[in-house]
């Protein structure tokens, strides 16, 4: 189901690169300022072509225990090829539309109101298996990871990239976020499950 939130008076702060950057020690969000809420389309987004990301909570805000987005998904697409983190778990709740996922050399489909489980060390990916939008919750823990989207997003606006890969091949990015990718499989991932991958030209 769709994010919904109550009607009325909202408070919305949203964190600027700087800002999140400068801080060395994680900021808890503890109510002090007042009540933070965040609308249906509020936050910061970046497009990454194969799947958007909305930021939702930032680590500095939960004391680095955990960071939250939201990745819309366009249809049939690969959201990226097969990689893995050394530093987080990820799960991935359904919001709307089916999420396919390979978890090691299982492929699972998960719909809206399920939970996927991503742990750190184990190569997997993720798509649209439908042909509608699909939407899914990011958990990711601890935090520090939506940071790799966030630079990814803005150097890949710089120069117009028509896919992460035409940033992250020349980039210190996997290194300081400690993501490893296997670039090959993307042509494996559409053909096998019937996706596109912006910039790959489909057979």
């Amino acid at each position: 189901m769709p994010l919904n939130a109550p009607t009325g008076a909202r408070t919305e702060v949203t964190l600027t690169a700087t800002t999140q950057y400068a801080r060395s020690t994680p900021a808890r969000f503890d109510g002090s300022s007042g009540p933070r809420i965040i609308g249906p389309t509020g936050g910061k987004s970046v497009d990454l072509r194969s799947v958007g990301v909305r930021f939702m909570i930032w680590g500095e805000e939960s004391g680095g225990s955990l960071s939250l987005v939201e990745h819309p998904i366009p249809a049939r697409t690969l959201v990226a090829p097969l990689h893995r983190h050394s530093r987080e778990d990820e799960y991935s709740y359904v919001l709307e539309g089916c999420m396919g996922a390979q978890l090691g050399d299982d492929v699972v489909y998960a719909r809206g109101g399920d939970l996927v489980f991503k742990p750190r060390d184990q190569w997997h990916t993720f798509w649209n298996a439908g042909d509608v939008p699909c939407r899914i919750l990011e958990i990711i823990t601890p935090a520090g990871f939506e940071h790799f989207f966030d630079e990814l997003g803005e150097r890949m606006a710089a120069i117009d990239a028509p896919n992460a890969g035409a940033v992250l091949g020349s980039s210190d990015l996997p290194v300081r976020y400690a993501i490893e990718f296997q670039p090959e499989s993307v042509m494996r991932l559409c053909e096998e499950h019937n996706l596109v991958f912006p910039g790959v030209p489909t057979a």
